[in-house]
């Protein structure tokens, strides 16, 4: 099978019955292990990519380096319910819903003056 990136390969073969000279009937699946850039194609038509690099699920890559995902430990409602009342977000105390005087810099603790709230999230 051949890829979309297999024209911008070094070894691709620019002919319709061949992919190319390492995989003449193209690969298996949608990554290519011997894939280089062809330097030789102007820039103007190159086009950046470079080969997908492998990597497991739940974690991407971050320039060379592999980062795993964060486990949530929230539901995606729980998510949500934070992101409506927490004071970071709304700048109001989520028990009286008095404002929240701004501090530089920003503040870690989202303590309420006015009814005592305190901020246990940190």
């Amino acid at each position: 099978m051949k890829l979309d990136c297999c024209d911008r390969c070094r070894f691709y073969a620019h002919h319709p019955l061949l992919v190319c000279g390492v995989h003449p009937m193209g690969v298996d699946g949608g990554h290519c292990p011997d894939f280089e850039l062809d330097l030789t194609i102007p820039d103007d038509e190159a086009v950046a990519w470079y080969g997908e690099q492998w990597q497991p699920e739940g974690a991407s890559y971050y320039g060379d380096d592999l980062v795993l995902e964060p486990v949530q430990q929230m539901t995606m409602a729980q998510r949500l319910d934070l992101l409506d009342s927490h004071p970071l977000f709304t700048e109001r105390c989520p028990h009286c819903e008095m404002p929240l005087r701004q501090m530089e810099p920003p503040r870690i603790h989202w303590d309420c003056d006015h009814c005592g709230w305190v901020d246990d999230s940190v």
